[in-house]
């Protein structure tokens, strides 16, 4: 067996794990990164983030042309469009592969020795990879856990044939012309919304009373006009059982059964921490329930071995491994670094897309020391001029009374996710409304909504 000592490992090369070697090996430090996935860049880069985003943004596309039939939109007109969405999969399939290159050939130039294969640890120290070259026994002064996240099956819809996860309804080699969405999450929305435009008959079976729970109802809510609109069939306080025979069995609200008919089941009822199959529990680091219990420096229990991204618990967003990847390298090598932002955004790429940073109403309910106020792209030129005014979309702005301190931003509409850093820097940089206020914002764009929030928060907004 070949044997291997380095001073860092990285087990998972997704978004925190490669960030964490690119880093590592721009501070000098000897780094191996192991992963067994077929491409690097995890989970995000090749069956999530990137390839649903790159799905919705060619159903936004077909949508269009759509629309431009018939009696046209905006002046133009156009035959009634086709979708070969296994041509719309090979286009997508080489975004990502152009991607993997990008994140190889970063990791080479940063000297990050990758090894593909399947990692299991014996102890906190020590793992044995198994390679098609034959198996590799690798010892590290570090280790850096960033293993990720998989989605979680129902016992009673298991994946396979018909019933399907997120991974496999981004290579469907067609369009289904009944799809049933079992969970009214983030991932289930954007598929379920993305294969609605594409031509689909769509229904969503959720549990809660509402879908996106985890958003307060003011902002989902121009989500649930446009599924209403677009004849999105919505179950909610329903519970799914078994499917068989292209029908999946239903509890509606009030008890009663039901059955759907479905060509495909696409089952998206939230994500677990990858926590088996790779021997974490002989390495003697401490859970906190099913996630590995970090501190503010992302270290575990156990000297020198630490943990980072969906392994560590919510929120599960690629854009916090990378930060943590980032803290951790800088640790290794010395400096002093702390795990401990403001906020951390978060963006649902649904139609219309929804975007928060920070506390919401929910979060202040009840509490007469703070300010809320918002103002709706309705009021704003460039969101009417790219039809962006007119499905109830606003920015909210939530501060501090006493010293107009930003305490949160959300947003609703679309194209929003692309305020989402301008919201997260505010917070972070402990900004004020009138520091929103007093910021030039460009015209025309979307942007002026949040400067025109900050405006109606101090009590002398323009453009309403």
């Amino acid at each position: 067996m070949q044997t291997l000592k380095t001073k860092v490992l990285i087990i998972g090369a997704g978004t925190g794990g490669y960030v964490a070697g690119i880093r590592c090996g721009q501070l000098g430090l000897e780094t191996v990164l192991v992963d067994a996935s077929p491409g690097l860049g995890g989970t995000c880069l090749n069956v999530g983030c990137i390839p649903s985003k790159a799905i919705i943004h060619a159903a936004g596309k077909f949508e269009t042309v759509a629309k431009a039939a018939g009696d046209g939109t905006l002046g133009i007109t156009a035959s009634i469009p086709a979708i070969d969405l296994s041509k719309t999969v090979e286009w997508k399939d080489g975004v990502v592969k152009k991607l993997n290159a990008g994140v190889a050939a970063l990791l080479k130039k940063a000297k990050v020795k990758v090894i593909k294969g399947w990692a299991d640890f014996s102890d906190a120290k020590t793992c044995t990879v198994k390679t098609d070259d034959g198996d590799i026994r690798i010892t590290a002064e570090h280790v850096i856990l960033a293993t990720g996240s998989e989605p979680v099956e129902l016992p009673f819809l298991p994946f396979g044939g018909d019933v399907i996860s997120s991974t496999e309804a981004l290579s469907l080699p067609e369009v289904p012309k009944k799809l049933v969405v079992v969970g009214g999450g983030y991932i289930g929305l954007e598929l379920g919304i993305a294969f609605r435009k594409l031509g689909a008959e769509v229904a969503i079976v959720e549990m809660a009373e509402r879908i996106l729970p985890l958003y307060d109802k003011a902002l989902t809510d121009p989500v649930a006009k446009w599924l209403e609109k677009h004849g999105v069939q919505l179950l909610l306080g329903a519970r799914a059982g078994g499917f068989g025979d292209g029908k999946l069995n239903v509890t509606d609200k009030d008890g009663n059964p039901m059955q759907l008919d479905a060509d495909k089941v696409l089952v998206t009822v939230g994500r677990r921490a990858r926590t088996k199959g790779w021997g974490l529990e002989n390495m003697g680091v401490a859970m906190n329930g099913p996630f590995v219990k970090i501190d503010e420096r992302c270290a575990t229990s156990m000297k020198n071995v630490w943990a980072i991204g969906d392994l560590t618990g919510e929120p599960m967003l690629a854009h916090k491994g990378s930060a943590q990847g980032e803290v951790v390298a800088e640790i290794i090598a010395g400096k002093t670094r702390v795990f401990d932002p403001t906020t951390i955004a978060a963006v649902c790429f649904t139609e219309p897309e929804i975007v928060s940073a920070g506390l919401g109403p929910d979060d202040v309910k009840g509490r007469d020391d703070v300010i809320q106020a918002v103002f709706p792209f309705a009021a704003i030129g460039r969101a009417l001029a790219i039809e962006a005014g007119e499905d109830g979309g606003f920015v909210r702005v939530i501060a501090s009374k006493s010293d107009h301190r930003l305490l949160g931003v959300q947003a609703v509409g679309q194209h929003v996710s692309e305020l989402s850093n301008s919201f997260a820097q505010m917070l972070e940089m402990g900004a004020v409304l009138e520091d929103v206020a007093g910021t030039i914002h460009v015209h025309p764009t979307l942007g002026e909504a949040f400067h025109e929030a900050s405006l109606r928060a101090l009590g002398h907004a323009i453009h309403i």
